[in-house]
């Protein structure tokens, strides 16, 4: 008899679960494990920097090792007489919040792995020894640290793929469904935090260009656009160099710095948005000019 195309996806969660433990056991009992065991003799790096490189690493795997593929296993062995796995995926869901964490820290682990390795060439044999290892499979610890990022879309795909094989009137269906939505959640809950990441950390960028003006400073801001401009003098008919950064709360007239010791611009005038009023000139001496014109003075600029 061939077996049902559920079953089959089903069999595939737990192979790819078995070998997804297997990575994570990689990463946290012998990646994380012994380059802890050589920070501690004070040789190679800091232990800060070994923790802040594998984040919570430890809560994953433990979580999927002791309870997630013992259930899914479990269910497995009992498939013939019951034949579903959406109640234990939705066990499992509500944990993949953990995962946000460990995603928003990817890019910093990264940065810090080769940083330290170029700076402590003991840190960077203990990896390379590690590295050639049979279980490693000649893959970077890099490499292996991508697992946990995508196995939350993977969860999601199988899932998919689980409740668009199950017959309409499968003992499944409710749950798998309900399964499917709260995966779907957690992974926009995750894409949500490292876009907001993403967000403050150009903020600060930005900040720090301005040379960290403390009125200026504040994380619920949101840049929006941001360029060189050329100011109007009517006077005598010049132009010189400024630069706009449009906020939605305001806009910031700012001069590039010649010296560029610390900041980068220095802000000359900020700009309400509420009230801000935007309107195109018809100036054939210069062309692409526009006033803006706000509660704190109007502005004759050219664009390129």
């Amino acid at each position: 008899m061939q077996e049902p195309e559920e079953k089959k996806i089903a069999l595939e969660l737990l192979e790819t679960e078995q070998a997804y433990v297997n990575r994570l056991h990689l990463l946290d009992q012998v990646f994380y494990t012994e380059l802890m065991k050589e920070a501690k003799t004070g040789k190679t790096v800091p232990e800060e920097v070994v923790k802040m490189i594998f984040s919570n690493i430890s809560s994953i795997y433990q979580f999927h090792a002791e309870f997630f593929l013992p259930e899914l296993r479990k269910r497995m062995e009992d498939w013939n007489c019951n034949p579903r796995i959406g109640d234990v995926i939705q066990k499992l869901a509500p944990f993949l919040k953990m995962y946000g964490e460990y995603v928003k820290n990817f890019d910093k682990a990264v940065e810090l792995i080769t940083a330290w390795s170029e700076k402590s060439p003991p840190f960077q044999e203990l990896i390379a020894d590690i590295q050639k290892r049979k279980v490693c499979a000649n893959l970077t610890l890099q490499h292996h640290m991508l697992e946990p990022v995508q196995r939350i879309p993977r969860y999601e795909l199988l899932l998919k793929d689980y409740v668009r094989k199950l017959p309409p009137q499968s003992p499944d269906r409710g749950d798998a469904e309900k399964a499917l939505e709260m995966i779907f959640m957690v992974a926009k809950h995750s894409n949500a935090a490292i876009a907001e990441m993403e967000r403050l950390q150009n903020l600060w960028v930005v900040y720090q260009r301005l040379g960290l003006e403390d009125d200026i400073v504040d994380p619920s801001n949101e840049l929006i656009k941001e360029g060189p401009i050329q100011k109007i003098s009517t006077r005598n008919n010049s132009t010189s160099e400024k630069y706009l950064f449009l906020f939605n709360n305001m806009l910031l007239y700012c001069v590039p710095k010649v010296i560029q010791v610390g900041a980068e611009f220095q802000v000359h005038l900020r700009m309400d948005v509420g009230g801000m009023k935007v309107r195109e000139l018809k100036d054939t001496e210069f062309p692409h000019t526009f006033l803006v014109s706000g509660k704190q003075r109007t502005l004759e600029l050219q664009a390129r």
